[in-house]
Formats: C-alpha cells, sequence, structure tokens
C-alpha cells in the first residue's frame, strides 16, 4: 500500500513539526536501556501484546510462538490477546508507555502508527528493520514516518465484497460489478426481504475511508510543509450519495458490525451480502456454516465506484517496537520471524505482508465452496490506492465519524455529514498536535 508518494507526503511530518514533538516525547532513560543487547547466554523474556482473532481452526499465535520459544532458549516470547477494541488497546498502550510498562511488541493498526510515533509510544527501528526490509511487500512502509521505521508490517485489509452464492441465484441477482448495479440488485433483494449490502457505523472510520479511497481520491496530502486536509472530495460525495440513496429506500441491512444483531441476520440469511475487508474472511462464516457442510458464499473484487477496479484500505496492520523496550534487536528478529509466518497468519485471516505463497486455510476454502479465496483477496491487494494514508491522531478522526455515522443511521444526519465531520476532526487534532494546515 505504500508508494513514495505516500513517503514524500509523511516526510513533510517528520521534518521539523513532528521531528520536535516526537523526539521530545521520546527522550529518558528508556532509550539508553532500549540499545542493550542480551547478554550472551542471558534468557530474556519478550512481550507481545496482539489482538489477532485466535479463533477455532486457526494456528493460536501462542502455538507460533511456542516454536520460536524452543529454539530460542535465550529469548522467550510472551504473547498476550487484548480482547478488545483497537481503540482501548491503543490508550492501554499510551497509558503502559508513560507508566513505563508497556510490552516490547504490540500490534498497531496503519492508521494508528503516524499517531503513535507523535505521542513518543514506540522506538525508531529503522536500522533493524533494513535488515528484514527484503522480506515484505509494499506495507513495509506503513510502518514508517517521515523515513523512521518502528517495526515490520504483517497484514493489509483491501475492501473486498462477500455474497452468498446460492442466495443471489434464489433471488435472481447477479454479482454487481459496478455501483450502479449494486443498488439495484440491493433494492431487488430488499423488496425480497434480503440484504445484499450492511451499513456498519462502528466500522464508518476505515470503512467508509476506504470506499472513498476506491473512487481514488486521497484525504490527505502535504504541500509547502503543511497538511492538506479534503475528506469532503468527489469520493465522498460519491460513498455519500449511495448510501444516503440506500438508507433512504431501506435497501441496506442497519447494525453495528460487532453487535449481535449483525452476526443473527447471518445466521437467519437475512444479510447475504457485504462488503467488508479482507481479513474478515478468516473467521466471519464460523457461526454461519455449520462444520459439517461446505458453504456457498463467494468473495469477489469491490464493485466500481466509477474508476475501474479499485478498492481502498480497511484495516491491516503491524507489529511496533514499544517506547521502552529494552531488548530492540531481539524483538525485532521476533518481530520478522513472526511476521514471515505466512502458513500459520493466513489461517488467522490475514492477507500477509510478507513475501511468499500464502495457500487458502482449508476452513475458508470449504467455507466458501472451495473457491481459491486468497488468491481472489491477492488480487484485491494489488488493487489497493496507493495513495490514501492517514494522520496522525487520527483515532480521534474516527470517533468523530462513528458518531455521526450512527446519527445517520437513525436519520438524524446525513451521509455526507460524516466526511464533514472527518475534515473538521482533522483540521483540529493536526492543530492540537502543533502541526501546520494549509487552510
Amino acid at each position: 500500500m505504500a508508494t513514495s508518494r505516500r513517503n514524500k507526503a509523511v516526510a513533510l511530518l517528520a521534518t521539523a513539526s513532528v521531528a520536535s514533538i516526537a523526539l521530545a516525547a521520546c527522550g529518558g532513560a528508556a532509550d539508553k536501556a532500549a540499545d542493550k543487547p542480551a547478554e550472551s547466554g542471558e534468557a530474556i523474556t519478550i512481550e507481545y501484546l496482539h489482538r489477532l482473532p485466535d479463533g477455532e481452526g486457526m494456528v493460536k499465535v501462542e502455538e507460533i510462538a511456542k516454536r520460536w520459544n524452543d529454539e530460542h532458549p535465550n529469548v522467550q516470547v510472551k504473547t498476550t490477546k487484548f480482547d478488545g477494541k483497537s481503540a482501548d488497546m491503543f490508550l492501554k498502550l499510551e497509558n503502559d508507555v508513560k507508566a513505563g510498562t508497556a510490552p516490547c511488541l504490540a500490534q498497531l493498526g496503519y492508521g494508528e502508527i503516524p499517531e503513535a510515533f507523535v505521542k513518543g509510544m514506540v522506538e525508531d527501528v529503522t536500522a533493524e528493520a533494513e535488515k528484514y526490509k527484503e522480506n515484505f511487500s509494499g506495507a513495509y512502509g506503513q510502518m514508517s514516518v517521515g523515513g523512521t521505521v518502528v517495526g515490520l508490517p504483517q497484514d493489509t485489509g483491501p475492501l473486498v465484497y462477500y455474497y452468498d452464492e446460492a442466495e443471489f441465484k434464489a433471488l435472481g441477482i447477479e454479482v454487481p460489478k459496478t455501483i450502479d448495479e449494486l443498488k439495484a440488485a440491493a433494492k431487488k433483494a430488499a423488496e425480497q426481504g434480503k440484504f445484499i449490502i450492511g451499513f456498519e457505523p462502528d466500522e464508518a472510520g476505515y470503512w467508509l475511508s476506504a470506499q472513498a479511497a476506491a473512487v481514488g481520491d486521497a484525504w490527505y496530502s502535504a504541500a509547502d510543509g503543511k497538511w492538506k486536509v479534503n475528506t469532503v472530495n468527489r469520493g465522498a460525495e460519491v460513498v455519500a450519495s449511495f448510501w444516503q440513496e440506500m438508507l433512504d429506500s431501506k435497501a441496506a441491512f442497519v447494525s453495528g458490525r460487532w453487535a449481535p444483531e449483525y452476526e443473527k441476520a447471518l445466521q437467519d440469511k437475512k444479510l447475504v451480502g457485504n462488503i467488508g475487508p479482507a481479513w474478515e474472511a478468516g473467521f466471519f462464516l464460523d457461526n454461519v456454516v455449520p462444520a459439517d457442510k461446505e458453504g456457498t458464499w463467494k468473495v469477489a473484487l469491490l464493485p466500481d465506484f466509477g474508476e475501474g477496479v479499485k478498492t481502498g484500505p480497511d484495516g491491516g496492520s503491524g507489529v511496533a517496537v514499544m517506547k521502552g523496550c529494552a531488548h530492540v534487536a531481539e524483538a525485532m528478529e521476533f518481530n520478522n520471524w513472526f511476521n514471515t509466518q505466512t502458513k500459520d497468519l493466513a489461517t488467522q485471516g490475514l492477507i500477509v505482508a510478507a513475501k511468499g505463497e500464502v495457500v487458502t486455510p482449508e476452513k475458508a476454502k470449504r467455507q466458501f465452496g472451495g473457491q481459491d479465496v486468497w488468491a481472489e483477496l491477492a488480487k484485491a491487494n494489488e488493487t489497493l490506492n496507493p495513495d490514501f494514508n492517514y494522520i496522525p491522531g487520527y483515532s480521534a478522526v474516527v470517533a468523530q465519524m462513528t458518531a455521526k455515522a450512527e446519527a445517520a443511521a437513525k436519520g438524524e444526519a446525513k451521509v455526507i455529514d460524516i466526511f464533514k465531520a472527518a475534515q473538521d476532526e482533522s483540521v483540529k487534532v493536526l492543530k492540537d498536535l502543533k502541526l501546520p494546515v494549509a487552510e
């Protein structure tokens, strides 16, 4: 997902404004400890906090780490799963860094990396990362802010379209390839009491921004040493118009993505299609397709929003080295090893950022009726908008977008207001961080 253009824009962030903030926040005794390698023969323990699914049929993170521990008696890794929202984990990490109790390694979403950097929550591991750079795809750049690398990438999250092929046939509709076809099919399905799309207020921050990215527009850029914010653009207008029409015509199932109602709608075959990130393929059918049956769901590329076949990033994350880590070199060695266990990580539903062949897990192949799911997801990965990136403080933007999306779902606001909220909050958060903004 990363490109030289993205790095050039983010580089402006690092020169002067961000650099001064980050360096001020990063100072202290912990820096000296972070550069000290483990003494020969001395066993050390590295903590890794993650929020991977670890569901049924997946190779558990602890199990993967055990193989490392068995082979590296002097560098033991303790893994902990965080059962909560990513925003809550980010807040916990922020507090832990301040208290000096943060784990050495932690999973952070790409949208969180700039904020973590500005807040002094992560180590500069550029030199160590260079040793492993060739093992990873373009997502390597997502772990960099202005040339300062803070960890290694783990996965990407292009939006795709999921649908129940059997239900589509029963409804007499084809898999939509354009946004107009999606509108028509959604209305036809709704007339028969079914939904092939769902509006997800709790995922608005990344889910809607990724759809806007599919139209081709970037939200954030930099010029003359200043950030330029442009969230209410053509992409926003196309996406907002589409969802407003779907809400007004009651052609979309409205529910939070992580609400019980969403899961029940899948199980009851009320919701038989939806736009979602690639990483959902690894688990969202677990309670929908019985263990002894083959599923009829399929994966397709996101319908054309008007700019050719293109998609945007919804999620995807890397493993960062947190501030105060006493054994950076060892932490990064494990970081590289862990994130190149492509076969195991694929069972977690990840579209792995490391290079190398990834085979569709047997569970996913069964749930998706024998489809080579990961091959289709890889195609989606290739159509990601390369210019779409985030700003420091994007978590605050997400919060405002979520609140406005909840209002839109109730008819108390328009969908375009979600993008307007993103514009206002983006400018505010950049100014609060003392970063220059082009007005």
